[in-house]
């Protein structure tokens, strides 16, 4: 296929992508929470790197400041979908090589304030070729989704299928793994950018979502020979409508429906504690300030968000803040998972006596109640029965917590829009 052709072919595809309302152009990439994301993901870089600097990073993942970074990212629907499996710490291999070797930890906040400070991309690719420098062990260029959000203009997203995408439509051989050979495909994408501009964007994520999905094989990409035939083929199988499969519209429909991420729901709550409803915990009081422009970090640090107390003195409840996924459901791989978080809940609400008493709330999108019904009915829970357990569903949280935090007093408005489990 001559290069005109080819080019026609692909802005076809482009287009097709762009008004696919399962793709990702509509699904992630128009989507409002990125945007609010941007800040947040921002400002946790910046709180990484002075936890590093002032070596207060420690050797743990978990309970970090990257951690709620990297999960905020994996939030971000199906293009970062696993973008937090290259930085927990894997101790059978040693990787990745920052939480164990101090000089390496050092290099990678080096790497981070350079690329947050960077005013032209050029700092962006002398910060990567330092750090490549050092050959840490285990720091792939997953690192690349981390500066996405700091330069979306810049710096391109990363992962298995973008990588395959970018290959089947460009016929390179890019590998994962490698800081140059992203720094290679970076050059080919920004090139395929700017030759279908008026279909794209200046923000990389749209192109990386395109390559995504035809990576991710939503989309053949078009023939590489000039064969007639072949391309005829191919615009016949595009014209073909790609039905969702019925567990894929289900899962699109609840994410678009429960479109409010952790961080979201749980600032709505450390609001209403702030605005007075509730008495936040001592121990929790100083991580809310902490993290005051990225909330819900000190409510992630559990299953549980804390200890909370209304206006009342002899009077204290539990708010249990844990969110069911938007996509996929409450069995299946994330059963055990699921379980294990109900589990944790119980344990703080039954194995201390003197909370027993207490009322508990399980806040979770309003799509997933029936699901959550059928998992306390199981014989494994059965204690839940002894609980003063109820549902609060995002939405009702949605449409009355301004109301609430400007007229309510104690657990009266949450009693009235909670329902009771068990």
């Amino acid at each position: 296929m001559t290069a005109s052709g080819r080019d026609a072919a692909i802005a076809s595809l482009i287009a097709r992508w762009r008004g696919d309302p399962g793709a990702t152009y509509r699904s992630w990439f128009l989507w409002e929470e990125p945007l609010k994301n941007f800040r947040s993901i921002r400002r946790g870089l910046q709180l990484l790197i002075e936890e590093i600097a002032q070596e207060r990073f420690g050797c743990a993942y978990r309970g970090s400041s990257l951690e709620t970074v990297v999960g905020s990212i994996a939030e971000q629907r199906q293009l970062f979908k696993g973008a937090d499996h290259a930085f927990p710490w894997k101790p059978k291999l040693r990787i990745p090589d920052i939480h164990e070797d101090r000089d390496n930890q050092r290099a990678f906040g080096r790497f981070l304030d350079a690329c947050v400070c960077c005013q032209a991309e050029e700092g962006i690719i002398a910060a990567i070729d330092a750090l490549d420098a050092r050959a840490i062990k285990g720091l792939v260029p997953a690192a690349a989704n981390l500066l996405y959000f700091l330069h979306p203009t810049w710096v391109p997203p990363f992962n298995t299928a973008i990588v395959a995408g970018f290959n089947s439509l460009t016929g390179a051989r890019v590998k994962l793994g490698r800081w140059p050979q992203y720094l290679a495909m970076r050059r080919g994408m920004l090139v395929l950018n700017a030759q279908h501009r008026s279909l794209l964007s200046n923000d990389l994520g749209a192109i990386g979502g395109f390559l995504f999905d035809v990576g991710s094989g939503r989309y053949p990409a078009p023939p590489a020979e000039d064969d007639a035939a072949a391309l005829a083929r191919w615009e016949d199988d595009l014209s073909q409508v790609r039905e969702l499969s019925a567990a894929q519209a289900k899962a699109f429909a609840l994410a678009r429906e429960s479109d409010l991420t952790h961080t979201q729901v749980q600032g709505w709550l450390r609001d209403l504690g702030l605005a007075g409803l509730f008495r936040l915990d001592r121990e929790q009081r100083p991580r809310a300030n902490l993290w005051r422009r990225t909330p819900g970090r000190w409510l992630r640090q559990r299953a549980v968000a804390g200890l909370l107390g209304n206006r009342a003195p002899d009077r204290r409840a539990v708010a249990a803040s844990r969110e069911w996924p938007h996509r996929g459901g409450i069995r299946g791989r994330a059963h055990d998972q699921h379980s294990l978080r109900i589990v944790r809940m119980l344990d703080l609400a039954l194995g201390t006596p003197e909370h027993t008493a207490e009322r508990y709330y399980l806040v979770a999108p309003d799509a997933r109640e029936d699901e959550v019904r059928a998992q306390f009915a199981r014989p494994a829970f059965s204690r839940v029965r002894d609980l003063a357990l109820a549902y609060l569903p995002y939405g009702e949280l949605a449409r009355h917590r301004e109301t609430i935090a400007r007229f309510g007093t104690g657990l009266k408005p949450l009693d009235a829009l909670a329902r009771v489990l068990g």
